[in-house]
């Protein structure tokens, strides 16, 4: 039997919902918003021509996810990492990034479909060296799949679940970061490094081979956060 109108209405709100999170959710993170930005309920609605409901069970869920922070009264202000979060940021992605090369040099992956996985990183990687053209954000989500990729192989679920939450936070530094004239091509050589180093099982040389990677990109922090502070004020202008 067929849902009623009244049950379709009640599932309603949370689809809306759903939706405007996940708008907001992308903007924040390409920081649409400067740190700070406050959220109207009045304004999110005219935004998504919604009623009050959906946007602030939406708001409720940022707010639980961290993107958003509430007032005492009763209002949202966005929340943007600060320096030393995305650094600490980099540390926690450092540390589960080179166990799980370390895991994956030393007892390989862990099913079939990982290994041919790992071939096809490979190969998107080698085409991109030898001169396959790609804008900086295209660059950045073949980037986060790369790294993302190889947690899967690994089996470890919890650490995929952390790496993914982490990566989305950082996604626009790593478009800034490819921004760079030269950073497509150095990240092409350290992936293939990294991957062949697993697969001629050097783990102590995939270890430093994945070090070295996400360091480059770590190391441009304090310049990616001036370039996105610069883009959401003027994005609010």
């Amino acid at each position: 039997m067929g849902k009623s109108n009244d049950q379709l209405r009640e599932r309603e709100p949370s689809n809306l919902s759903a939706s405007i999170v996940a708008t907001l959710k992308e903007q924040i993170i390409h920081w649409h918003y400067p740190p700070e930005h406050r959220l109207t309920e009045a304004e999110l609605c005219e935004q998504f021509k919604v009623s009050r409901s959906p946007v602030r069970e939406a708001l409720r869920v940022l707010a639980s996810d961290g993107f958003v922070k509430k007032l005492p009264n009763r209002a949202y202000v966005v929340r943007q990492y600060n320096i030393g979060e995305i650094e600490e940021l980099y540390e926690v992605r450092l540390a589960l990034e080179l166990y799980a090369v370390e895991c994956l040099a030393t007892r390989g992956p862990q099913k079939k479909n990982d290994t041919e996985d790992l071939v096809k990183l490979k190969r998107t990687w080698t085409d991109l060296l030898d001169g396959s053209s790609k804008e900086p954000e295209e660059l950045a989500k073949l980037d986060t799949l790369f790294h993302e990729t190889l947690a899967h192989a690994l089996g470890n679920k919890s650490l995929l679940r952390h790496l993914r939450a982490i990566n989305e936070r950082l996604m626009l530094f790593r478009i800034i970061d490819f921004g760079k004239p030269d950073r497509p091509d150095s990240t092409c050589r350290q992936h293939l490094e990294i991957l062949e180093r697993i697969e001629s099982k050097d783990a102590p040389g995939a270890r430093v081979a994945m070090q070295r990677n996400i360091d480059e990109g770590r190391n441009n922090v304090h310049t990616s956060i001036k370039d996105a502070l610069a883009r959401a004020y003027s994005m609010r202008t």
